[in-house]
């Protein structure tokens, strides 16, 4: 794409002829210009309120054949990079308002950060969550000092209560948008990226519907160098954000899930000035697989200690995955913009990538049930320098020959070629040796 030198020109023409949305009943009066000044401003205002968070240099570096930096996002108090658009918010605000207080109606990352922050600045703050939610997540926003309301079995039941209860009682309905207050607030990330790491070649964001982060922090980076490639990253599954740039206006995606693993990743493009921006400085959008970033996030774990969700790891999945040939050997910095995920969830995710990554695997054979037969295997197992994670035996129920036992072992290995090594060495001993694949 290219980009002219003039940046706000080229920003006022993105958005001098969006409508305003009358669907959003918080803050659409701001929607207007972004420009670079209203970033920097943010930046001042907000600077005793949110973490600078480091952008550090990878130890997967030289796995992926570039200089690739970790901006640490994910380190902010609530977990997020959302508290940015949220502190600025905030902090514009009448101060009647403020009196008032804000109500806010989900359980994602910008309620969150709305809980905690508002709290800090003595703004009564409420947050209304459907009864499926899960109770980590309410017991952290009370934490944080919001009260928490539990109405509704869905998200759209306790949207609907938090609207009347603001009409009644004069508090703010919040839902994320990108009005330029907001928007102005996650641009700072660009900012500090910028800063933080010289002579870059390309910024890599999460995009997907909530794609705030990467509008933002694009009139930042192109403000500051137009040769900057600012690339954004969405799932395969909901390809949200392509979907929407092609027809040019914000589109539903009807595949998009309300599973937590996804979180924003899966969500429905919000607003027409993300868009634009997106459509203007933006040079690039791609998708990856699931399996891409649950080996991301696996990346993340074991390389930088650094356990992030499917929204935080999305950006390094582009290059897991071999989407971004172009950057080999370029100096590259990754948002890692959220944390938040539940253990259980971990857990799950841990046990998944790791098969995605060919590290652990399952296979049957059949034996003679007499003494030292599994102990044989056994050995192959150990020689070969595996670790068992399970071994199941079945008698009754086996169709070969009489007094056989079928054993099926779950195993891990260093990596993909250790995998395969493995697996020669025992189609070599046992020649009917069933392989399940994943």
């Amino acid at each position: 794409m290219k980009i002219v030198s003039r940046n706000e020109e080229l920003l006022r023409d993105g958005l001098s002829h969006i409508p305003q949305s009358s669907s959003r009943t918080s803050l659409s009066s701001c929607n207007k210009l972004i420009r670079f000044e209203d970033i920097s401003a943010a930046a001042f205002k907000i600077q005793c309120s949110v973490q600078k968070t480091p952008c550090m240099y990878s130890r997967l570096s030289k796995q992926y054949g570039m200089d690739i930096y970790l901006k640490k996002e994910f380190l902010q108090y609530t977990g997020s990079v959302k508290e940015r658009g949220v502190i600025y918010l905030l902090t514009s605000l009448p101060q009647d308002q403020q009196r008032k207080g804000v109500i806010v109606a989900s359980d994602s990352n910008f309620s969150m950060a709305v809980a905690y922050h508002a709290s800090e600045l003595r703004i009564p703050v409420f947050v209304i969550m459907s009864t499926s939610t899960f109770p980590a997540r309410v017991k952290m926003c009370r934490e944080y000092g919001a009260m928490v309301i539990s109405y509704g079995t869905t998200a759209k039941d306790s949207q609907m209560h938090a609207r009347r209860l603001a009409q009644e009682n004069g508090y703010l309905y919040l839902e994320e948008e990108d009005s330029a207050v907001y928007l102005s607030g996650l641009g700072t990330v660009g900012l500090e990226v910028y800063e933080q790491v010289p002579k870059l070649d390309a910024v890599i964001f999460p995009a997907g519907g909530h794609c705030g982060l990467l509008a933002g922090s694009a009139a930042a980076l192109k403000h500051l160098n137009p040769h900057i490639s600012v690339i954004g990253v969405e799932s395969e599954s909901f390809p949200v954000l392509q979907q929407s740039l092609k027809a040019g206006h914000p589109t539903e995606d009807q595949a998009c899930s309300n599973h937590h693993f996804y979180g924003d990743v899966s969500g429905l493009c919000f607003g027409s000035n993300s868009l634009q921006l997106t459509g203007k400085l933006v040079d690039k959008v791609v998708a990856v697989r699931e399996e891409d970033i649950l080996i991301s996030m696996l990346r993340l774990l074991e390389y930088e200690r650094a356990t992030v969700d499917a929204e935080g790891a999305i950006g390094l999945a582009a290059l897991v995955a071999g989407k971004l040939p172009e950057l080999k050997g370029k100096r590259v910095a990754v948002v890692l913009c959220s944390g938040n995920l539940e253990l259980h969830l971990l857990q799950q995710c841990i046990a998944r990538a790791l098969t995605c990554d060919n590290r652990v695997c399952r296979f049957s054979l059949v034996l003679s049930d007499c003494p030292g037969d599994i102990s044989k295997l056994l050995e192959v197992l150990a020689r070969e320098e595996v670790r068992v994670l399970d071994i199941k035996q079945e008698r009754t129920f086996v169709t070969s020959e009489v007094f056989t036992v079928e054993v099926t072992c779950t195993v891990e290995t260093r990596d993909k070629i250790h995998t395969a090594q493995l697996r020669n060495a025992l189609l070599e001993r046992y020649p009917t040796a069933v392989w399940t694949e994943r």
